[in-house]
């Protein structure tokens, strides 16, 4: 059974970004920013899931992501207003994005880089209230971490 929560959710290549954070703290800039670096070529593909409130379930062992009906294909532009993009109405999450945390590790350990969304652990990556999240998302998608 899917429920809704206040989040983002944005298909890069084959898995979905999903944007958790309180309001406020940047979810709707950072889908925005994954979008355009898809369109600048920083990343292979990129589209629109969900913006601010975001339908999830767990399914044979992934986590499933919609957009609410109500507001699918429609994003929030700070200073412009509500702006319709195309969008994916549906993706498996492959990362957790949780924005607006009061502190992070500088090296986190495995176990805090591990997210729980409807019972389903996918990876998390945990980012600093302040902190330009978009260089983390993106050194998340495109490197691979030191250990053997």
């Amino acid at each position: 059974m899917a429920s809704t929560i206040h989040a983002s959710a944005v298909l890069i290549g084959a898995r979905a970004v999903l944007i958790q954070g309180p309001s406020g703290s940047g979810k709707s800039r950072l889908a925005l920013a994954l979008l355009q670096a898809a369109r600048q070529g920083a990343l292979p593909f990129a589209c629109l899931v969900a913006d601010d409130r975001a339908q999830v379930e767990a399914a044979h062992g992934r986590v499933l992501v919609r957009p609410a009906p109500a507001l699918a294909g429609l994003i929030e532009v700070r200073g412009l207003g509500i702006r319709r993009l195309p969008y994916e109405p549906l993706a498996v999450v492959g990362l957790l994005t949780e924005l607006g945390l009061a502190a992070t590790d500088r090296l986190p350990d495995p176990v805090s880089r591990l997210g729980e969304i409807s019972g389903i652990h996918v990876p998390r990556l945990a980012v600093a209230a302040g902190a330009d999240p978009l260089p983390l998302v993106l050194a998340q998608l495109l490197t691979h971490d030191g250990r053997a």
